[in-house]
């Protein structure tokens, strides 16, 4: 519309030069429907707010009548009066007679939503033209303090902001709908021939103790470093996006049927070296090797065409360094709607910063650990973030780690699904060499080593879904590959890995 018709119960039209989308029909009519019936609000409330109107009057009788409404009063046009009597906009209107005007001019009940998402949707445009306008102001004035880059970063976050308005709460929904969704799930799994309901990590054993990477999870991944974390998280990732296939759900969307599109949140590493430990382990060429570049013509021909093969790998890196928890979760609400997303992995939670509110480390860890619970519901997706263990592991005998040896250990303990600890024993054992004049202290080492020799555990230390344990991995520490253990049934050599 290029002009503003506003209802006149005087007969005459009020003519306002504007070109901002509204519908002041609609809004009369809806409001005309609540007056009328009060039940009929709470099936738009979820949608609209006082806001959301263009004209300023029927934003006001809204939030009257919505007050009145939650305190189970009755909002009708005798009751808003005494509130609104003295309103100058709604005495330009005709007064009180305009609340009465309104309640004969309302909507069928059933339309009602339609309606609301009517109003709501225009808000938004109009939302996108003051951004618009804002972000044209800004930059046609060339300042000292203002840089373009500066810019384009708040113009994003204000779309992200108002992309955010509006995603309405589920709310309660029927066991029937639950049950149905769990059905579905547990279908899911069977027609994998009794395999897993989630997404595979890739590492047999692993898959069998988790089930897989379920939806709407939060997964951490803590060891002490030199342990293996990032590894694993790595070999994860690339595994879940080598075996992305695309094709129709059960539910007759379109998505993915195995694998999944991955992001990669790398706070401490760059892409990169992120990208090079990948190379290393789809190549099979020494990390070591290959940041030399001390590769002969059959290495590097495996090298080039490891990276071919991986250039249609949908795995996303973002090393954008202390990223605060609004912006991973607004980029990772990006990466979903641009090119989907399965599966969040951030490396690591303790370089990951809070709002900033928070008055010690404590509360700006459990802030970060529910941002990304908050974060695997609402894109439902499995989030598996990295975490650090404290130092208190290398003053006991025993090295596994507990749960107890999460770093602020309270928030990120309550709000993970399931918690789990990479551990290679070979790491502390190789620093327990005895010396070379104690032959027989020497020799039992070795005799340990060789039995430890490339291979790890994963300690799973909670699990809401399922049991905890452990579970043997291989380790070959110059590729930075963790793999399924040869068990003694499947080869005489109890020892062998692949």
């Amino acid at each position: 519309m290029n002009e503003i018709t506003a209802f006149n119960p005087t007969g005459a039209e009020i003519q306002q030069p504007e070109t901002m989308p509204h519908s002041i029909e609609a809004e009369q009519q809806l409001l005309g429907a609540i007056l009328t019936n009060n039940d009929v609000y709470d099936r738009v409330a979820s949608i609209i707010g006082p806001q959301h109107f263009y004209e300023p009057v029927h934003a006001r009788i809204f939030e009257v009548a919505a007050a009145r409404i939650a305190k189970n009063n009755l909002a009708s046009p005798v009751t808003l009066k005494a509130f609104l009597e003295d309103d100058e906009g709604l005495k330009e209107l005709g007064g009180p007679r305009y609340l009465a005007t309104l309640a004969g001019s309302a909507v069928a009940s059933f339309a009602i939503r339609d309606y609301a998402q009517m109003i709501y949707d225009l808000a938004v445009r109009r939302d996108l033209i003051l951004l618009g306008r804002d972000i044209s102001a800004k930059a046609t004035k060339v300042e000292i303090g203002s840089e373009p880059k500066e810019q384009i970063v708040e113009a994003e976050q204000a779309l992200y902001k108002l992309a955010e308005q509006g995603q309405s709460e589920s709310g309660f929904q029927s066991f029937l709908k639950a049950v149905t969704e769990a059905v579905n799930v547990a279908n899911a799994a069977y027609q994998r021939d009794g395999g897993l309901a989630g997404i595979s990590t890739g590492l047999t054993d692993l898959d069998n103790k988790l089930g897989g990477l379920h939806k709407s999870d939060l997964l951490i991944l803590a060891g002490r470093p030199s342990m293996g974390k990032t590894s694993l998280a790595t070999n994860i990732a690339f595994n879940v996006a080598k075996a992305y296939k695309r094709g129709i759900l059960p539910d007759g969307t379109e998505g993915a049927v195995e694998g999944g599109v991955v992001g990669f949140y790398s706070l401490e590493m760059s892409a990169e070296q992120l990208a090079g430990r990948i190379l290393a382990e789809a190549s099979e060429i020494s990390s070591h090797k290959i940041r030399q570049g001390d590769m002969d013509e059959v290495e590097f021909r495996r090298f080039v065409e490891a990276a071919k093969a991986l250039e249609a790998c949908p795995l996303f890196i973002d090393d954008t360094p202390a990223l605060p928890i609004s912006q991973l979760a607004a980029r990772a609400r990006r990466l979903k709607r641009t090119h989907g997303l399965d599966v969040l992995i951030i490396d690591y939670l303790q370089l990951v910063r809070g709002t900033g509110r928070s008055e010690n480390r404590v509360n700006e860890i459990s802030e970060i650990t529910m941002g990304m619970k908050a974060i695997a519901k609402e894109l439902n997706i499995p989030v598996i973030a990295l975490s650090q263990l404290s130092r208190q592991v290398e003053n006991r005998e025993d090295k596994r780690p507990q749960l107890s040896d999460l770093r602020e250990s309270g928030s990120i303990e309550q709000d993970a699904d399931a918690v789990m600890f990479v551990f290679r024993e070979e790491y502390y054992k190789e620093r327990e060499k005895p010396g070379d004049h104690d032959l027989d202290a020497m020799a039992r080492w070795q005799d340990e080593m060789s039995h430890l020799h490339g291979k790890a555990e994963v300690v799973i230390g909670k699990q809401r879904h399922g049991p905890i344990g452990t579970v043997a991995l291989s380790f070959e520490a110059q590729f930075t590959r963790f793999g399924n253990l040869v068990k003694p049934w499947q080869s005489n050599n109890s020892s062998e890995e692949y």
